[in-house]
């Protein structure tokens, strides 16, 4: 077994870290800032397939030195990208190479072949579920390592993939509580939205990309009409901005939902607390969720949540500990149990209890607890031998 020393170099390997945020990215900032925090005389060398230089919103230890790709075409930027990672490997032989997606443990796996370097990589959600690709699953069985967002995803993988289960170890997704507490009603969004402040509102946040339908944004505008039928003035606000958006206009026209509902299209990021602290109930009945970083967040605002019962969300919501779990394809029941916590008649009543809520998901999820989770996995891949 390796030991950890001062002068330990990483190689990260992550698909971006400066552009586009998605769950996948803002995981990977998560464990870079953890990473170095843990070890902050190691040496690291990061390796970005879509970025073409840094950005001043992430902090990094200054022994980091980055290599971007994003500069080469679409056309040949993999094989570039896995040129790139291989020749690096080789020439400086790190101690451990950390890939944050799974198609990067194909060139991970090589390079362990031909210099013995040890890998590890991150499995997130649907890109590590029913894997059919020969390479990555070979690559898997001989990573070192695998760190899954939720259980949920383990399971899968353990099961599907037949892997040794001390291989496969839980690192659940984390978010940064200082940004996300609970707050009156912005008065901003209520003008801006036409809405009064006791109006309820039902919040989702996603990507509205075809791609991504199983969100559960479908299936909560199908279940609008009956939830005003005992809520009259609900709103529905659906945050996020894709190519979806127009089938999701046609939708919305042919439910007649067209003074309930709201596209906010895209929200700044140091925008979106505020969006999350407008409504009443989070709702994202999705169905192929790796985790959902998003139903920390609003849980964070003190806010109820409502998630599918056959993803990563199981996870998130500590199997319905922080809120509600429900069938996603049944719009019946989303229907139901939306207007149960719009009225106060949930009978988890945490979710009532915004401060109590918000401690409960910083127990479980916060960034202290990250950190202390990826630290135990290091050191038992890394014996310290000097104090951090």
């Amino acid at each position: 077994m390796p030991t950890y020393t001062d002068s330990t170099l990483f190689h990260l390997w992550f698909p971006n870290l400066f552009g586009y945020k998605g769950g996948i990215q803002v995981y990977t900032s998560f464990f870079l800032h953890a990473l170095q925090n843990l070890y902050p005389q190691s040496q690291y060398d990061v390796f970005l397939k879509h970025d073409v230089q840094t950005k001043p919103d992430i902090s990094w230890l200054p022994q980091t030195r980055f290599h971007f790709a994003g500069a080469w075409s679409v056309q040949f930027r993999t094989a570039l990208f896995a040129a790139q990672i291989i020749n690096g490997g080789f020439q400086q032989r790190p101690n451990l190479v950390i890939a944050t997606h799974l198609n990067f443990t194909v060139a991970a796996y090589w390079l362990k072949r031909l210099t013995g370097i040890p890998y590890w990589t991150v499995a997130h959600g649907i890109e590590a579920w029913n894997i059919k690709n020969s390479a990555i699953k070979t690559a898997l069985h001989h990573a070192d390592r695998i760190l899954a967002v939720s259980n949920y995803t383990r399971d899968r993988l353990l099961a599907e993939q037949n892997l040794k289960p001390n291989k496969v170890c839980l690192l659940p997704n984390t978010f940064d509580s200082s940004h996300f507490q609970p707050a009156p009603k912005p008065a901003y969004l209520l003008a801006q939205h036409k809405l009064k402040p006791e109006q309820p509102v039902i919040l989702t946040v996603a990507r509205l990309a075809e791609v991504e339908r199983y969100k559960g944004y479908d299936q909560v505008l199908k279940a609008l009409p009956q939830i005003r039928h005992t809520i009259p003035d609900v709103h529905y606000i659906i945050v996020g901005k894709g190519d979806d958006r127009p089938r999701i206009e046609q939708l919305i026209t042919q439910l007649d939902l067209q003074d309930c509902v709201t596209l906010a299209g895209f929200v700044a990021d140091e925008q979106l607390c505020d969006y999350y602290n407008l409504c009443d109930v989070f709702a994202m009945p999705s169905k192929k969720e790796g985790f959902g970083i998003v139903y920390l967040e609003a849980l964070a605002c003190g806010k109820p949540v409502l998630a599918g019962n056959q993803d990563g969300a199981t996870d998130a919501l500590c199997h319905g500990e922080l809120g509600a779990l429900i069938n996603p394809d049944d719009v019946e029941a989303i229907a139901l149990t939306l207007i149960q916590i719009l009225q106060g008649a949930y009978p988890n009543t945490l979710i009532y209890q915004p401060e109590a809520l918000r401690q409960k998901v910083i127990e479980h999820f916060g960034f202290e607890r990250f950190q202390q989770t990826l630290a135990t996995l290091v050191d038992k891949h890394f014996p310290p031998t000097i104090g951090r």
